[in-house]
């Protein structure tokens, strides 16, 4: 089983910028977003009170930032969670396959953009807890972990 620590990142990206403004890139495929960006999404307008993500992947990895704003991350292999705070628009977290994500503790501003490895399939998230706990067990138990 891979380590939580080896699961995710923080990344710093460049912040370029002169008196009209600051301007960060993210392109894929490169040292900082190490997949090809096939999919781009993100989330406004929920509150503080509102859990988003809830869910495992099987094969996407996704960068999150959030862009406006603060929130923050519960990760979570099955054995350890770390959380990470989102507080800057040029920070980013990146999160591997098979690690557990919760998004809460929305700012009112926050704009949260999700730069994801692989376009959108519902058969490899698994929404239920009880099901990625057994999953991870079951990957470990025959070495895919």
């Amino acid at each position: 089983m891979k380590k939580i620590d080896d699961m995710y990142k923080i990344i710093e990206f460049d912040e370029l910028g002169d008196e009209r403004g600051n301007l960060v890139v993210a392109e894929g495929e490169s040292e900082l977003v190490p997949f090809a960006i096939n999919r781009i999404f993100y989330i406004y307008g929920s509150d503080s009170q509102v859990v988003r993500g809830q869910h495992a992947n099987i094969k996407t990895r996704f960068i999150l930032i959030n862009v406006s704003g603060t929130s923050k991350v519960k990760l979570d292999n099955g054995e350890e969670t770390r959380i990470v705070e989102l507080n800057k628009p040029k920070m980013g977290l990146y999160i591997d396959t098979m690690l557990w994500k919760d998004m809460y503790d929305f700012s009112p501003d926050s704009v949260l953009l999700v730069l994801a490895s692989e376009h959108y399939d519902a058969q490899e998230y698994i929404r239920d807890y009880d099901e990625y706990l057994k999953i991870l067990s079951d990957k470990r138990r025959t070495g895919e972990l």
